[in-house]
């Protein structure tokens, strides 16, 4: 069988296109902090490839003939919170089955199951590392994942346990020990009960280094997608790659699922003579979006979280004066390590599909309840999309709604944004494609609407571009609107589009509905231009 794209779990060498596990991380830095008995952090977001990581490192130090390494998936003590009696037995039955398994060491787990399981949990963990280290011939090397899947005391209890063998290594204790999750251990927070919030950083400070994971670099991309080319003979279109990065900015688990959704899911596809071109991958992003698979419905678990709305709330109203008072230096570094935003250059949505699919996830419940909207009435005779009726439409529907509407989102900030977003979605799915760009300080969301106009060709036939770019009044409308203009024109000039709207949101409850809403026709050097008021 040929090898395909991985969607989950770790990588297998034998059956997946993968980059070198070793590659992904800086693998001779490892190597020192273990020769110097360290122990430390190994952290990135979720399905960047932490695991498979681990793996290849544990077979790596094993074949040395130097140590004797052990992996182990302790995300199974979780399920007994901030009860450490059942959770750290959890922790030590997944390590002992681990040295059993890789290790051929199953006189631990007999040592466990007999005698060890019958000492207080406050010492289970650490007797346990303290034998294995005792009886066996090479140094003991051990890595921990999903640690900060833990929580209350289970997770104190066993940094604790660690820390307090620490200076035992490495005749009795392991000579490293990594522990591995989506967070930095300094921004684990643990909740004792009855008792005052314990920082990871406080519980763990013995941790030398916190490693951060990477995505893929742009040629490892387009090399990890080259390898299907070699597997099948099956050619991509070379514009498809800047595409690819674009959307993806290397995110592992994104660049694979585009692959497997335009090799595998497109049916005409599967045939390895047909090659493969830019609007094929354009409508497997588009599918990938719609599918809500687990890694993107995860993603939007994570925005109902405080911490999350804090920061996503800045950026998805596009205002600066927001930002400073709203964005605290730990929360953006949190959201940072759920890999949901980059702070540099800036701070900003990761990628293009996380930027998609976050506002059509806060706007989706609307987007359902949105009553008596049906596409055909939006539809020229030519097949065109009427825009004007579109926004006219938009405009009643905004006053008779905003109000008790707004309240329904959880983030209010943006609030008129999602609204306009969930009516277009509601008309434009399934028969055009929506993008989007937003941002903090941009002070302004741009809509790039794509419609096909011939129904047999689709997205491969001639199209209709339209620019609708939505801003909040702040100020006099004079400036708003100039400002406004000028940016339009630039963002429909840059997409190519062929027609441009500008849309003012009013927020001012003492000005009345008949002031707010308004339509006029302005020209920006040359450039038609429908502005709209709501």
């Amino acid at each position: 069988m040929s090898r395909f794209f991985n969607t989950a779990g770790p990588t297998i060498i034998e059956d997946h296109y993968h980059i070198d596990p070793l590659q992904r991380v800086d693998w001779e830095e490892i190597q020192v902090l273990i020769q110097q008995k360290r122990y430390f952090v190994l952290h990135a977001p979720r399905q960047t490839g932490k695991t498979s990581s681990l793996l290849a490192m544990m077979k790596e130090l094993n074949n040395s003939g130097r140590y004797a390494c052990a992996y182990a998936n302790i995300e199974g003590a979780q399920a007994a919170r901030g009860d450490e009696t059942q959770g750290i037995p959890a922790v030590c039955s997944a390590i002992t089955r681990s040295i059993s398994l890789h290790l051929n060491h199953p006189e631990l787990a007999l040592w466990y199951q007999t005698d060890g399981k019958a000492l207080p949990a406050q010492d289970q963990l650490s007797s346990l590392l303290e034998r294995w280290a005792q009886s066996s011939e090479k140094p003991t090397i051990l890595l921990l994942d999903e640690v900060d899947a833990l929580v209350g005391d289970t997770l104190i209890s066993l940094l604790r346990q660690i820390r307090a063998g620490y200076a035992q290594r490495p005749s009795a204790f392991p000579q490293a020990i990594i522990l591995c999750g989506v967070r930095d251990v300094r921004d684990y927070r643990m909740q004792q009960e009855g008792a005052e919030i314990i920082t990871g950083g406080s519980a763990f400070n013995i941790k030398a280094a916190s490693l951060r994971m990477g995505n893929f670099s742009y040629q490892e991309c387009e090399a990890l997608w080259l390898q299907h080319t070699e597997e099948t003979g099956q050619l991509f279109d070379p514009a498809i790659f800047p595409e690819l990065w674009a959307d993806t900015q290397g995110q592992p688990w994104l660049v694979n699922a585009l692959g497997h959704e335009l090799t595998w899911h497109d049916r005409q596809a599967r045939d390895r003579t047909y090659a493969l071109t830019l609007e094929d991958y354009k409508a497997a992003r588009q599918r990938l979006i719609y599918s809500r698979a687990t890694h993107l419905d995860q993603l939007a678990d994570k925005l109902r979280e405080p911490r999350v709305h804090r920061v996503l709330s800045a950026l998805l109203s596009s205002e600066e004066d927001l930002s400073i008072s709203q964005i605290i230096a730990d929360d953006q570094q949190y959201v940072e390590d759920l890999g949901i935003i980059t702070t540099h250059p800036q701070v900003a949505i990761s990628n293009r599909i996380y930027q998609e699919i976050i506002p059509r996830e806060l706007s989706w419940i609307a987007q359902t309840r949105i009553p008596e909207q049906e596409q055909s009435w939006y539809i020229n005779a030519d097949h065109s999309l009427n825009t004007h009726k579109l926004l006219k439409a938009f405009q009643q529907f905004f006053r008779e709604h905003s109000d008790s509407w707004s309240e329904g989102f959880d983030y209010k900030e943006a609030a008129p944004q999602l609204l306009m977003q969930a009516f277009l979605q509601r008309i434009i799915n399934g028969g055009g494609r929506i993008s989007r760009e937003y941002g903090l300080g941009r002070k302004r969301t741009d809509l790039l609407i794509e419609w096909p106009l011939d129904k047999q060709q689709g997205f491969y036939g001639p199209m209709q571009r339209i620019v609708i770019e939505l801003k909040i009044l702040r100020g006099a409308l004079d400036t708003t609107l100039s400002k406004g203009l000028e940016q339009t024109t630039d963002y429909a000039q840059q997409v190519g589009a062929d027609e441009a709207h500008l849309v003012i949101f009013n927020r001012d409850a003492k000005v009345t509905w008949d002031e707010r809403i308004w339509q006029h026709q302005e020209d920006y050097q040359g450039f038609p231009i429908a502005t709209w008021g709501a």
